[in-house]
């Protein structure tokens, strides 16, 4: 196409009503359509990243293959369209003011008062805009927030600015909640309707709007609210509550919504397009008749989105062994020696979840410990792999008091330590060890088994590593040292041989999984999950 098309993504009415999915749900359906497309994820708040967000204010923390931590937003759009995502894919009002301020510093702006309009709008417009030099032919831009809170006026008057430059080329979708009330008994339309008169008290008509609703509406509540809200009754989309997130693309392409947007940007849409591969998915998800019981232990398992990248990664693998996923949530600050057995006696594997910080630690070592002694598959992920460390230091070696310096810096065992070039950064937003990196595996491992390959890219979120210095003690008692970074010889995976299953990676395999490619070695372990349960 000679003109890239931008599509935005809005909200109204409440938060957490699935912006995210519609966006990464219409990038599938174009995507299935020839179409080359990304998603960007515009958030209001004023931190620079999520990365100092602990998971109790925004859910998980996704990082990119570049190193930048990311809304988990991001997280939906690698697993719908199959490709990688940047820092150019997530923008916060932090660093938009943070690249102004910059420029207003050196003088860019010639002495010119620096104002919200044009100075910050034409900062988002320019972030708007930035992925365009990959030739894309559809860039999609969801808005945080919803319509109405301050905090997003200022990407609400780019995106009016956007359509009154670019014509046909921009268009908004808007999503909007359609409430029941139980005692009248009828769905109510006036919210969408308020909602799509504050879009449009600043300048900005919707051109396709997705109602988000619990039960399918009638023919006439979709004439009302199109009639109501200028908007063609076409062009009204209803998101119905499914099973599985991963049917909400199906669900959109039944009611055409792909086909009326590229009438809008004037593209004639052609024939519906088959999406085989995404069908079979859903149709082994549906078809699975067995059950596979994971227990995860971590200490945000009462937050719905901290362990959201894992939760769908397991579900995928799962899913491609044929099996229902029953995952267990296990809070680790509740599990201990004595009641462990009694909590994850009915597992058939156990994940041990990543994390900072010394809360919750004494339980997910006791976990590790009874997955050992009891030979169930264990997946222990970043911190988790650092605690299947400790333990075995602890209790196999007999290194009493062995522990990571981030939670114990006087610990006479220093298995896991910081990074030496680490130790002088004070900047919490500089000290980790970020994105993609490559990681050597050994031949003979049940690591290389699982991906196939000797060298893979995955990636970190971390500070602290395995101490090499241990090692050779590590691999004489039956913990092998089985993937490194073959650039610095730090160690990214570790497992023990002996046992089933018992693999524990430094790097985040789960922000490597999508739909289509599901990470290898989740596969590998819910299959040894459901080889146990047979046995």
């Amino acid at each position: 196409m000679a003109d890239t098309k931008y599509i935005f993504v809005t909200g109204g009415v409440v938060s957490s009503l699935g912006k995210g999915i519609v966006a990464a749900s219409l990038g599938k359906l174009l995507q299935a359509r020839g179409y080359h497309v990304t998603i960007q994820k515009f958030d209001p708040y004023i931190n620079v990243d999520p990365g100092t967000l602990n998971p109790y204010e925004h859910g998980e923390c996704y990082v990119t293959v570049d190193g930048h931590e990311a809304d988990l937003d991001l997280g939906h759009y690698e697993r719908f369209l199959n490709i990688p995502t940047t820092k150019a894919n997530n923008v916060t009002t932090g660093r938009i003011y943070q690249s102004v301020i910059e420029k207003e510093r050196r003088g860019d702006y010639l002495g010119k008062t620096v104002q919200v309009i044009p100075h910050i709008t034409d900062e988002i417009k320019r972030n708007m805009k930035a992925l365009s030099k990959n030739n894309f032919d559809f860039i999609i831009s969801e808005i945080g927030g919803t319509v109405g809170d301050i905090e997003s006026l200022p990407y609400l008057e780019s995106v009016r600015q956007m359509k009154w430059e670019l014509g046909r080329n921009c268009v908004c979708v808007h999503l909007t909640y359609v409430p029941y009330i139980a005692a009248a008994k009828e769905y109510k339309s006036k919210p969408t309707q308020h909602s799509v008169k504050q879009l449009q008290e600043l300048g900005i008509q919707p051109d396709i709007l997705v109602l988000r609703t619990e039960h399918l509406l009638n023919r006439d509540f979709i004439r009302k609210v199109a009639l109501f809200c200028n908007v063609g009754e076409d062009a009204v989309m209803q998101s119905v509550d499914v099973p599985t997130i991963y049917e909400v693309p199906l669900m959109l392409q039944k009611q055409g919504m792909a086909s009326v947007l590229l009438r809008k940007v004037g593209i004639e849409p052609g024939p519906q397009p088959e999406m085989k591969k995404w069908r079979e998915f859903i149709k082994r998800m549906t078809d699975a008749t067995e059950t596979v019981h994971i227990g995860l232990v971590g200490k945000y398992v009462e937050l719905q989105d901290a362990y959201k990248s894992i939760d769908e990664s397991l579900l995928q693998a799962a899913t491609y062994n044929d099996h229902r996923l029953d995952l267990h949530l296990f809070h680790s600050e509740k599990i201990d020696d004595s009641n462990v057995a009694g909590q994850l006696s009915g597992m058939d594997g156990i994940l041990i979840a990543p994390g900072f910080g010394p809360r919750g630690i004494d339980g997910k070592l006791s976990a590790i410990r009874y997955a050992r002694e009891h030979d169930i598959p264990c997946f222990g992920v970043c911190l988790g792999m650092q605690c299947m460390v400790i333990e075995f230091a602890r209790n196999v070696l007999g290194m009493g008091g062995a522990n990571s310096t981030e939670m114990d810096s006087g610990t006479p065992y220093k298995v896991i330590d910081l990074m030496e070039d680490q130790k002088s950064v004070i900047n919490m937003g500089g000290t980790m060890r970020l994105g993609a990196y490559d990681c050597l595996l050994k031949k003979d491992s049940q690591a290389y088994a699982a991906y196939g390959k000797e060298l893979v890219s995955e990636r970190h979120r971390h500070r602290f590593e395995f101490n090499n210095e241990y090692r050779e003690r590590f691999e004489a008692a039956g913990m092998r040292c089985v993937g490194e970074n073959p650039e610095s010889g730090l160690v990214e995976v570790i497992e023990m041989p002996a046992l089933k299953w018992f693999i524990g990676t430094q790097y985040h395999p789960e922000y490597n999984s999508t739909v289509v490619n599901p990470n290898p070695l989740f596969v590998s372990f819910v299959k040894a999950a459901i080889d146990n349960k047979k046995k």
